[in-house]
């Protein structure tokens, strides 16, 4: 008895040594990447959708193009009545003018925008002398 006493001591010895072994190795262990879950892809729109989709942004980028032409046509009769038109104002608003008719929006923008941006320089050059 006193023979399966050591033999049960050392057999439970070893079982502890070995569970200490592997908790080290499981700690020392490089991590493995978990990859996120994957998101469902959106579902896949049909050709008419797509068209809509367009469409719709066409429209929003039309009204901001004439709402900035809009804009520029108001700062270029600002420049103008007070004389301080400037050349590239004007046609740039007219480029833009022009692109508005083409649908070409996104030139429309840029045209507008630049107008309006010279036309206030125009207005803000009064300010200064004419000459030293």
């Amino acid at each position: 008895m006193l023979e399966r006493s050591r033999l049960c001591a050392a057999v439970l010895g070893r079982l502890a040594g070995l569970a200490l072994a592997l908790a080290a190795c499981a700690c020392a262990a490089p991590e493995t990447a978990v990859a996120p879950p994957a998101q469902p892809a959106p579902p896949a729109l049909s050709a008419a959708q797509l068209a809509a989709q367009r469409q719709a942004e066409q429209e929003k980028l039309g009204v901001e193009a004439r709402a900035l032409l809009a804009q520029a046509e108001t700062d270029v009769q600002r420049a103008r009545a007070k004389r301080a038109l400037w050349l590239k104002a004007w046609e740039d608003l007219l480029a833009a003018r022009q692109a508005v008719a083409a649908s070409e929006f996104d030139k429309a923008i840029a045209h507008a925008r630049s107008a309006s941006e010279l036309a206030q320089l125009g207005l803000e050059q009064l300010a200064y002398p004419a000459v030293k």
